[in-house]
């Protein structure tokens, strides 16, 4: 069975570049519920815009904590 996990992100275009450019491979996100979880930074590339990345997701893993799905919500 599946875990969803959703949280908040508000990261500029400017930051968002050092992980575009491999200066990092994960963003670390602190989830709703207090968890902290990394999240591969490659995932997010389609969720920026003109304002970075903004806005609530839902992350979605396997049983083994694998990422299945990452989709942003309509806010």
């Amino acid at each position: 069975m599946a875990h969803r996990i959703r949280f908040s992100l508000n990261i500029s275009p400017e930051a968002f570049l050092r992980y575009y450019q491999g200066a990092a491979s994960v963003v670390v996100v602190q989830a709703d519920d207090g968890l902290r979880v990394q999240i591969p930074a490659n995932s997010l590339r389609s969720f920026v815009s003109q304002q970075g990345i903004v806005g609530r997701f839902e992350l979605e893993l396997d049983q083994n904590s694998k990422l299945i799905n990452l989709k942003k919500l309509d806010t």
